[in-house]
Formats: C-alpha cells, sequence, structure tokens
C-alpha cells in the first residue's frame, strides 16, 4: 500500500437509484470522510463474487466529515458496478483511499465554471462543494444523453451556482446539443479564472481546446481502467504532451488539460 492510502471498514447507509443508470451510495467511514479530499476517489472491494480480486475505483460526491459518511454516485456498467447496486443498508465491506490527487487550490480564483458530461457529474458536486466552501463564484454545465439519464443539476443549484446550463443530446432536458456548446457561450459572455471538468474524454478534450483558445486555465478528472489504484500496475497509462505518461490513478486522476495529449 503506498503512502497516504488507508483500508477503511465501511457500513452502507442508503443505496439507491437516482437516474436511469446511475445509483448514489451512501456509507459511513468516518476516518475516510474526514481525510479525502474534492477530486481523490475511493477503491471499493464490492462483495458477491470471490473471483473478483479487483477493486471498483469510484468518484465521490460529498464526504460528510461531521457525520462520518461519503456519498458516490455511480453508473451501473459492469459486474463490480452491478454488485455495488444490490448492497443494503447495514452491509460492510472495506474501501482503501483516500487515492490521487485532489483538484488544486482554488485560493485566488474569483470566478470558475465546472462541466460535467454524465456520470463525471460526481466528481464535478464535490468540485463545486469546494468552490461553495471556498466562496468562489462559479457557474456549472450538466450534460446527458437524455432526461432519464440526468442527476446533480439541482444539487449544483443548491450549493449556489450562478447559472446552471443543462444540456442534453436529445433536447429532452435543458438545451438540445453538447456541453461544450453551452460552454463556448459562457466563456464568450463571462470572465473565468479556471474551469474544471469530468465526462467522456472526447467531451473533456472539447472543453480543454476551448479553454486553451480563450485563455483560461482547464483542469480535467480523467477516467482510466485503474486496476490497483496506487501505480503499481501502470494500466491506467495518460499519455502527455511531452512524450511521457502518468498513471491516472497515482499522478492523476486530475491533470492540467494543458498537459495532456488529447
Amino acid at each position: 500500500m503506498s503512502a497516504g492510502l488507508d483500508v477503511h471498514d465501511f457500513v452502507v447507509v442508503s443505496n439507491e437509484a437516482v437516474a436511469d443508470g446511475l445509483m448514489r451510495i451512501v456509507f459511513r467511514a468516518p476516518e475516510l470522510a474526514a481525510a479525502i479530499a474534492p477530486g481523490q476517489f475511493v477503491n471499493i472491494r464490492v462483495p458477491g463474487d470471490a473471483s473478483q480480486i479487483l477493486r471498483v475505483p469510484l468518484s465521490f460526491s460529498c464526504a460528510d466529515a461531521e457525520g462520518g459518511t461519503v456519498e458516490i454516485v455511480y453508473a451501473v456498467v459492469g459486474d463490480g458496478t452491478r454488485r455495488l447496486s444490490v448492497m443494503a443498508a447495514g452491509e460492510t465491506s472495506t474501501a482503501v483511499g483516500p487515492c490521487g490527487n485532489p483538484w488544486p487550490s482554488v485560493e485566488g480564483a474569483h470566478r470558475a465554471c465546472v462541466v460535467a458530461g454524465g456520470v463525471g457529474i460526481t466528481p464535478v458536486v464535490a468540485c463545486a462543494r469546494m468552490l461553495a466552501d471556498a466562496g468562489v463564484a462559479f457557474d456549472a454545465v450538466a450534460g446527458a444523453q437524455t432526461a432519464g439519464k440526468l442527476w446533480g443539476a439541482e444539487v449544483l443549484e443548491s450549493l449556489g451556482a450562478g447559472a446552471v446550463v443543462v444540456t442534453t443530446d436529445d433536447g429532452t432536458a435543458g438545451r438540445r446539443g453538447f456541453t461544450t456548446d453551452a460552454l463556448a457561450d459562457l466563456l464568450a459572455e463571462n470572465d473565468y479564472d479556471v474551469v474544471y471538468t469530468c465526462g467522456p474524454e472526447v467531451m473533456m478534450a472539447g472543453v480543454a481546446r476551448l479553454c486553451h483558445e480563450a485563455g483560461v486555465a482547464c483542469r480535467v478528472s480523467m477516467e482510466r481502467m485503474m486496476c490497483c489504484g496506487f501505480g503499481a500496475c501502470g494500466t491506467c497509462n495518460v499519455a502527455m504532451v511531452d512524450g511521457t505518461y502518468k498513471s491516472c490513478c497515482k499522478d492523476g486522476p486530475v491533470f492540467d488539460a494543458e498537459e495532456v495529449a488529447w
């Protein structure tokens, strides 16, 4: 186990559907809740299949240090998350964390924008909480394929976002189109110090390009198959513009968009 990582026992408080294919689990793990920072992730052991030795890496949307709980909104996309989705209140397991590096400090920022696509909303909501706690004004873009798959817009509003622009591919909620279209409009209308984003890689590449053209700093939370979660297995490499590779789990998952070879 690498420095800073611990194995935490947890007890499920609730685990329920919040949108089509999206679940929200809340579990009690006081030491983890007090230690984890927005942008980091946890590696969860999901019971139910002894042959599955790999943990499931998941970002979190809220850590309540006072209440000792961690909230994760996750997509049910494979066997691990399917087994996680049927864990009931009172069941127990373990989580390794805090893993990875958090969103960077917002010190000195006056206005920010957060952009989420699909389940990328999870670390973006955690980022929005960080901005709200720091008193940094922010706007938000939340995108999904369709209205039924959308979660998080109301949470962003409750956290004090100045504007929350919802986009769906089919126009069933908010404006029809992509998050990058909405961001382009916001960049033209506002002066941002930084943009934070997580979602499909093609979306983040578009966000990075728009921010580069506008001269605005951009931080991205990358997604890779992170088998070990602490940099030992080499399965989650991210190509850098200087020709090197970095581990998404150990060096990320948050990167400066200008460093990534899109």
